[in-house]
């Protein structure tokens, strides 16, 4: 396998059984960093096709090296996490993660996390663009633009995290349609997948602060209906091109 991956843990025991599991799964290009700030510098140098990083590094929290790292990659990031409650692993999903595993954790688990976000970067990369820039007008003021990968509001052009926008293009695509967040869950992640539904929502509440006006008190394109699910409305003016 040719793609290249980053692993980022302070422990180096652990680098080591994770790229030797990777390794005997067929991936060849792995590079590894202990701090924040050497994973940081090497984006800086290379492109990588994903990113494991853990949350408790030395020097910078992983957190923070994530939304760093947010402002100049859209790589799929893949937290590690070694705390037992919930907090650490929403607030890597909300500021820029893709997705997250507890520690300790089964070899076996991380690289089908690792396929499966892999697939689905390969997949929306791959695929077939029709002619033109396939834009979705969602109202006056915001757009989604397919091919490009990016949302428009107003003036100005704001980048997504692969499973972020892969989200919103199938909302965009089925509007005015209700969908429940195990529906969501199953549609956008795949069978692959293998976290909880809570990322849906998490996704959700990060869409929402990029194109409502009023993301928390009154979102008006993402909107919840209540006991069943999530629904894109799309007027009828306010169709794709």
């Amino acid at each position: 396998m040719n793609y290249s991956l980053l692993l980022v843990d302070d422990e180096r025991g652990l680098l080591d059984v994770l790229e030797l599991s990777l390794r005997k799964d067929g991936f060849q290009n792995i590079h590894t960093a202990t701090t924040g700030i050497e994973a940081l510098n090497k984006i800086k140098e290379q492109s990588f096709d994903l990113i494991i990083l853990d949350i408790m590094l030395p020097d910078i929290d992983g957190l923070e090296v994530c939304r760093q790292m947010r402002t100049q990659i859209n790589t799929p990031i893949i937290f590690l996490t070694a705390k037992g409650t919930d907090m650490d692993k929403i607030m890597g999903l909300t500021i820029g993660g893709d997705d997250y595993i507890t520690k300790p954790f089964n070899s076996l688990e991380v690289i089908a996390r690792v396929k499966a976000n892999l697939r689905r970067q390969e997949f929306i990369a791959n695929e077939p663009k029709e002619f033109g820039e396939k834009t979705f007008k969602l109202n006056n003021n915001v757009q989604v633009l397919k091919e490009s990968g990016q949302i428009r509001v107003g003036e100005t052009y704001i980048d997504c995290p692969a499973k972020e926008f892969e989200l919103l293009i199938f909302l965009c695509e089925h509007p005015n349609r209700i969908f429940s967040v195990r529906q969501l869950y199953q549609k956008v992640w795949g069978d692959f997948y293998l976290g909880d539904e809570k990322t849906v929502v998490i996704h959700i509440s990060r869409l929402r602060k990029k194109i409502e006006v009023e993301p928390k008190k009154k979102p008006s394109i993402l909107v919840n209906v209540r006991g069943l699910g999530y629904k894109l409305i799309l007027k009828d003016e306010e169709q794709q091109n």
